[in-house]
């Protein structure tokens, strides 16, 4: 069994709600937040699963941010700062 510890994003976007892993590019959507979000794992598990199988699950995770902690895959702590661009 391999864990996966993964972030998610929930916005509204037209009357649903949308729900974003943005290191894996994976995404789903639902009626709620919660909906959305559960909608999510299950596009995140079978993302992954898809992975395993092919034999790529490191690579993909590596390249996406993650590392391996021995017992979970979780994402490199990042240092970051919101910031505003002024366009004319």
């Amino acid at each position: 069994m391999v864990q996966v510890s993964y972030r998610s994003e929930v916005f509204e976007e037209d009357g649903q709600y949308v729900s974003v892993c943005p290191e894996l590019d994976v995404s789903s959507f639902g009626n709620s937040p919660q909906d959305a979000r559960d909608s999510l794992h299950e596009a995140v598990e079978g993302f992954l699963e898809e992975c395993l199988s092919m034999g790529t699950l490191a690579e993909v995770l590596e390249e996406s941010g993650f590392r391996n902690d021995g017992a979970v895959w979780r994402l490199r702590e990042r240092a970051y700062e919101e910031r505003a661009a002024t366009i004319r």
